[in-house]
This record gives C-alpha cells, sequence and structure tokens, in this order.
C-alpha cells in the first residue's frame, strides 16, 4: 500500500502533481474568459442570463470571439482529462525521471500554445501541431504504461 509520505517523496509523482496543477489551472481559467467575453461582448447562451425586459432577447445569440474560448475550453477537457489519468498511472509506475519530465512539460506547453494559438488566431497548422503534440504525448506515456507495467 503506497502512503502519502512515499507519494510526497516520489519525484516523479511531484513533477506530475506540478504539471497537472499548471494545465489544471489553465483550464480553469478558460471559464472566466469565457464569462468574461460573454460579458463585455454582451452575448449569452440562456435567457435568464440576458436580463429584464424587451431588450433582453437581443444578447440571447452566438459571437465567434466567445464561441472560439468555448471550444478552446471543451478541447481542453478532451484532452486534460486523458493526461491526467493516464499521466497518474504512468507517474506511479517508476518511469525514468527525466523521461517523464519531458512527456510532462511537451503536454503542458502544447496545451498552453494550443490554447494561444486558438484564440488569437494563429494559421494552421499552428492549432494542429499543438494538438498532436499534447495527444502524442499521453499516447506515448499511455504505450509505454502497458508496454512496461500492465497486466494484459
Amino acid at each position: 500500500m503506497v502512503h502519502v509520505t512515499q507519494l510526497m517523496e516520489n519525484e516523479v509523482f511531484m513533477a506530475f502533481a506540478s504539471y497537472t496543477t499548471i494545465v489544471l489551472s489553465k483550464m480553469m481559467l478558460m471559464s472566466t474568459i469565457t464569462a468574461f467575453y460573454r460579458i463585455t461582448r454582451k452575448v449569452f447562451a440562456n435567457l435568464e442570463d440576458c436580463g429584464k425586459g424587451e431588450n433582453a432577447k437581443k444578447y440571447l445569440r452566438v459571437d465567434d470571439r466567445v464561441e472560439r474560448v468555448r471550444r478552446a475550453h471543451l478541447n481542453d477537457l478532451e484532452n486534460i482529462v486523458p493526461f491526467v489519468g493516464i499521466g497518474l498511472l504512468y507517474s506511479l509506475s517508476g518511469p525514468d525521471l527525466s523521461t517523464a519530465i519531458m512527456h510532462f512539460r511537451l503536454f503542458v506547453g502544447a496545451r498552453i500554445y494550443h490554447t494561444i494559438a486558438y484564440l488569437l488566431p494563429l494559421p494552421q497548422p499552428n492549432r494542429a501541431l499543438a494538438f498532436f503534440t499534447g495527444y502524442g504525448v499521453t499516447f506515448s506515456m499511455a504505450f509505454r504504461l502497458l508496454k512496461s507495467r500492465l497486466y494484459l
């Protein structure tokens, strides 16, 4: 049985915890950015958010900037959740510290760059390269985990 003190002494796990905190905080920030765009651009998804009066319905609309942030946030959810699950198992499987840190840094860097490429927007293939880098990192950890530690 693994105790908390053992986890805190595991350098790979601590690196994973650090980089996961960064990427989860970035993902949480996307909600705030979405709300900021909705409020400043007066674009709401629900009638009750629009206020009262006859003019309220005009704020119930779609805006490209708001949708861009929402899509970037959804993409985070699709990619960060698998990273957290697979990364946790990978970090507990005893990988080499430098290899693990390379995986974690590449993933976090790719997700941050993906968001920048999505929100500015930068021309393709910027966003696609960032996406596939992060996806590849998660796949690499899964492959290494399946190859070396799991029982099939």
